[in-house]
């Protein structure tokens, strides 16, 4: 019997565990595959490592324009894995030590959940006051689309052994467009075909557009607003058709349409945790409704959660998991900062998680956008502004261009910012402390933002906002 048994050790697991452990509890963590889960294996971690070989890439191609003689000679695919598995492993390692390090009865194996707080993992069952659901998601397809040959999906693309000479992306969201800025920096043809009307959809409109425009210019071709129709595979390649009859040949098709929760045959259901197309359904505490024989809970924590599918979503209920069972069992607080549990620990507010998109260039939000605002407040009570990065010493340095853009309800708190450029993921840990605690522009605008930095951006649009633009028109 265990205070808390995590099925899943991605970043919502092995936080949860993590955490519960430092407070005190019992912990044992089941994996079939690696720790550390999607993030760290198949997705975050090795993603933004092939990007930043691709911006090196870039930085090689284009030394010229700042007068150093550099060319790129080619990629060295093989060197580009070397590079980003070292990353994964160092991080990988480094995993492993913390949770050997926490007393963690570490479980490698097959988990489900066959009871109401009894996880069994290779014929052997591990009892908990509580469980946590926390067994991530996998890389979705489309009806009738089947994945293998020259059809492949993320998981396939982070360890091809070439780079190919021309690829079409279906799906404009996040990880198309992310793989989409790799290879054409790598030097392939990119075609990204996107159902909806614009690239990064569930962005605010304007840095939609805006990558639009930089997708664009960068030689990246896409087409919205068509549907997948089928795909034909040959020993030279494939040919995607759309609905509209446009079609396109090339080496590959990645499919990029998201992510589903894995929770299939997992026994969920059998125990009495409800699903809702295939995600766990819970209240707002990440509670499943289901108790355990010993008093406890069924929660469930990251991508199986119906919302935003991040790693640091994932990360931060696990944590918040971890200190409401803590919590509810009275665990003494030590006396010690780490070891510290508030009586009723505040769930996790979606609205301020921040959103990175790590294509070039970058695409940062935290809070709503503008059509989301004017729902909610209504189209007079919302005020907008769009600060452009061309009056920022840092940005005209790195030679991008892009704008800070800030929505609040007109004479009170700001409620969305959003930003694209080169490196602005940067910049919104600002942004959702901003966003987070309600301030106002004024608030903002009196702070002191180091010269000559991209962050100073986020100061002068706060100024023109208050009302005292000085790098910007009024």
């Amino acid at each position: 019997m265990f205070d808390l048994v995590v099925l899943g050790g991605g970043s919502g697991g092995y936080s949860a565990a993590l955490r519960a452990a430092q407070l005190g509890l019992t912990v044992a963590l089941i994996e079939e595959g690696k720790l550390g889960g999607t993030c760290l294996h198949n997705g975050c971690i090795p993603t933004k490592a092939l990007l930043h070989a691709a911006e090196v890439a870039d930085v090689a191609r284009e030394g010229s324009r700042l007068g150093v003689r550099t060319s790129l000679d080619g990629i060295d695919i093989a060197g580009v894995h070397a590079y980003k598995d070292s990353v994964v492993a160092g991080l990988y390692k480094g995993l492993q030590g913390l949770v050997a390090s926490r007393d963690i009865t570490y479980v490698s194996g097959h988990g489900s959940l066959v009871a109401p707080g009894v996880v069994e993992a290779d014929g052997v069952r591990y009892a908990g006051r509580h469980v946590v659901l926390a067994t991530g998601s996998y890389a979705r397809t489309l009806p009738g689309l089947e994945i293998g040959g020259r059809v492949i999906t993320s998981d396939e693309a982070l360890s091809l052994d070439h780079v190919p000479n021309s690829v079409v992306v279906l799906g404009g969201g996040v990880i198309g467009v992310e793989l989409a800025s790799v290879w054409r920096s790598f030097g392939a043809d990119v075609q990204i075909v996107e159902a909806l009307d614009h690239l990064v959809p569930s962005e605010d409109v304007a840095l939609s557009k805006a990558l639009e425009r930089a997708f664009r210019k960068r030689g990246i071709g896409f087409t919205l607003g068509d549907r997948f129709a089928e795909v034909k595979q040959s020993d030279d390649g494939v040919r995607v058709t759309l609905e509209s009859g446009k079609a396109f040949d090339a080496d590959l098709l990645l499919v990029a349409v998201g992510r589903g929760p894995r929770t299939a045959d997992l026994g969920f259901e059998t125990a009495g945790v409800r699903l809702d197309r295939g995600f766990v359904v819970t209240d707002e505490r990440l509670r499943t409704g289901v108790t355990t024989p010993d008093g406890g809970q069924v929660w469930a924590v990251g991508d199986i959660v119906p919302g935003l599918q991040l790693a640091h979503r994932g990360f931060a209920q696990g944590i918040f998991v971890a200190e409401s069972v803590a919590a509810s069992a009275g665990t003494p607080s030590g006396g010690s900062t780490e070891d510290a549990v508030v009586a009723e620990p505040v769930p996790v507010d979606e609205t301020t998680i921040p959103r990175i998109t790590y294509c070039e260039p970058e695409v940062a939000s935290v809070g709503v956008t503008q059509a989301r605002a004017e729902e909610l407040y209504g189209a007079d009570g919302v005020e907008t502004l769009e600060y452009n990065l061309a009056g920022n010493g840092k940005s005209r340095i790195l030679g991008t261009t892009g704008f800070v853009k800030l929505v609040r309800r007109k004479d009170g708190p700001v409620v969305g910012m959003h930003l694209i450029g080169s490196r602005v993921g940067e910049l919104i840990g600002e942004g959702q402390l901003i966003v987070g605690w309600e301030a106002f522009p004024e608030d903002v605008a009196s702070l002191v933002h180091a010269h000559p930095t991209q962050n100073e951006a986020l100061g002068e649009a706060h100024m023109a906002l208050a009302g005292k633009p000085l790098h910007a028109h009024n």
